[in-house]
C-alpha cells in the first residue's frame, strides 16, 4: 500500500497537481477495496464517514489514480465503469455473470502460457491483456435452470 501512495504523490507532484486531504482519503479508502467498484458504488460508501467529498472530486480522483497506475479500469459492458487496485505483477481474469453482475476473479497459469505461445508464435510481443468470460454464475445458472 505504501508503494501504491508514493506511486501517487510523486504523480501529484510531476502533474502540478495538489494533494489535498479529500484525495488522500479516498486514496486510502481505495486500497482497501478488494472489488470492482463503479464511481457511484464508491462514493456512496465514502459518503457515510465523508459526507463533505462529492461525487465529481471522488470520480476525478479515480481517474487520477488510473492514469497514474494504481488503478486499473474495467468495463463488463454494463455501461458502468468500475475501478480496481493494480498490484505489481499480479494478473488476474475475470468471470462476470450476466444475470446479477457478480464478478470472480481467477487466475490459470495454462491460460497465461497458452497466450505466450500464441504470441510467440506471431512474432508478438504482450504489454498487457485482459480475459473476460461472460456467463451465468452457479447461483444464476441454478436460477434459470429452474424455470425452464
Amino acid at each position: 500500500m505504501k508503494k501504491q501512495e508514493e506511486l501517487f504523490l510523486d504523480y501529484l507532484t510531476r502533474k502540478r497537481l495538489k494533494n489535498t486531504s479529500q484525495r488522500m482519503i479516498i486514496l486510502k479508502a481505495f486500497l482497501r477495496q478488494d472489488s470492482h467498484l463503479s464511481t457511484e458504488d464508491f462514493y456512496l460508501q465514502l459518503r457515510k464517514k465523508h459526507p463533505g467529498i462529492g461525487y465529481a472530486t471522488v470520480h476525478r480522483t479515480l481517474k487520477l489514480f488510473a492514469e497514474c497506475g494504481i488503478a486499473a479500469e474495467r468495463n463488463f459492458g454494463d455501461g458502468q465503469m468500475r475501478f480496481e487496485v493494480r498490484h505489481d505483477n499480479e494478473h488476474h481474469d475475470h468471470l462476470v455473470c450476466t444475470e446479477c453482475g457478480r464478478i470472480i476473479e481467477f487466475e490459470n497459469q495454462q491460460i497465461e502460457q497458452l497466450q505466450l505461445d500464441v504470441a510467440q508464435k506471431h512474432n508478438f510481443f504482450i504489454k498487457d491483456h485482459r480475459l473476460e468470460l461472460y456467463g451465468l454464475c452457479q447461483a444464476c445458472f441454478s436460477n434459470d435452470q429452474g424455470n425452464i
